[in-house]
């Protein structure tokens, strides 16, 4: 099997790279290696790889961003396997997902050619564009504070303290104070529902979000269903509490706070709410018309970790 292997050099403010001249040093099997040099760059080379139809392992060595656009780049690819090594400042895929974390397992892995896992992934459907979510996409409070952590300079600094996680602690209680209220309908195939004083709606594949948060604790990337974890009706002070316990994943015991799962939901806003996929800002809803959150199964192969 060919192995390819994709680097983000700057991927956790440029540790990725640092990791990665390391982590070389001690592999030992041939392999090809492509470095990113800008956004959706590695799906653009994922696919690239991909289209002599040969049997192949490709890893993404960076941050989640890195694993999102690698698996989009081999969606529907019958002979492909993603392999992920961690090298970013939230490393969520890590968590929710089977992920390298030593050379040890990625030599050992490669040379018995290891069994892999189908995965499921998630789409959004809007008015213009669609979007593909392999850990969560959602809208509202954790949105535009995702929109917010990525452009502000403070992630930047935090992360040459290997402190990048308390980015997004960070700006929660800056949004805190100025967050402003929204109306959400929410609808699947079984009933619809419409919430008012929403803070967020996050859809998960995977339980983890915003560096370690445990939103969607029941979430399966491998079970053909999405959950919507939504939060409403909550007071500033008792959404600090929320986001603490949403760690542990204890926070599901709030009342105002609503799970449930399915293969589609339909989310529409009463005004242009901050949306994002993966982390990423996903440009805003249009009022009054639905977004689209849907799954389909197997559409991707994972590394199954093989202990060195």
């Amino acid at each position: 099997m060919k192995t390819t292997i994709i680097v983000n050099p700057t991927a956790g403010n440029g540790k990725s790279l640092k990791r990665w001249e390391k982590f070389k040093g001690k592999l030992d099997f041939t392999y090809d290696l492509h470095m990113t040099s800008s956004p959706k760059h590695a799906t653009a080379l994922a696919s690239e790889c991909v289209q002599d139809g040969e049997s192949q392992l490709l890893i993404a060595f960076g941050g989640d961003g890195t694993a999102h656009e690698v698996i989009e780049g081999v969606l529907d690819c019958p002979n492909c396997i993603v392999g992920v090594i961690g090298a970013g400042s939230a490393n969520d895929f890590g968590r929710g997902f089977p992920s390298f974390q030593h050379p040890e397992e990625v030599n050992k892995y490669v040379h018995s050619l290891g069994n892999s896992n189908e995965m499921d992934i998630g789409y959004v459907v809007t008015q213009h564009q669609h979007f593909t979510f392999v850990n969560n996409a959602g809208i509202g409070f954790d949105a535009y504070v995702a929109y917010q952590v990525n452009k502000s300079k403070v992630k930047k600094m935090l992360n040459k303290f290997s402190l990048g996680k308390l980015a997004y602690t960070y700006f929660v209680m800056k949004t805190l104070v100025t967050f402003k209220h929204f109306t959400l309908t929410v609808e699947c195939p079984t009933h619809s529902q419409t919430f008012e004083k929403v803070w967020f709606a996050t859809i998960s594949n995977q339980p983890y979000f915003g560096g370690g948060m445990k939103i969607s604790p029941q979430s399966n990337p491998a079970d053909g269903e999405i959950e919507i974890t939504l939060v409403h009706h909550l007071s500033r002070i008792k959404l600090l509490l929320l986001f603490a316990s949403v760690f542990f994943g204890k926070h599901t015991s709030f009342k105002e706070v609503h799970q449930m799962s399915s293969t589609t939901f339909k989310l529409t806003t009463n005004e242009s709410v901050y949306r994002h996929t993966d982390g990423e800002y996903a440009n805003q809803t249009s009022p009054h018309i639905a977004d689209e959150f849907t799954v389909q199964s197997k559409k991707w192969k994972i590394a199954s970790i093989i202990a060195p």
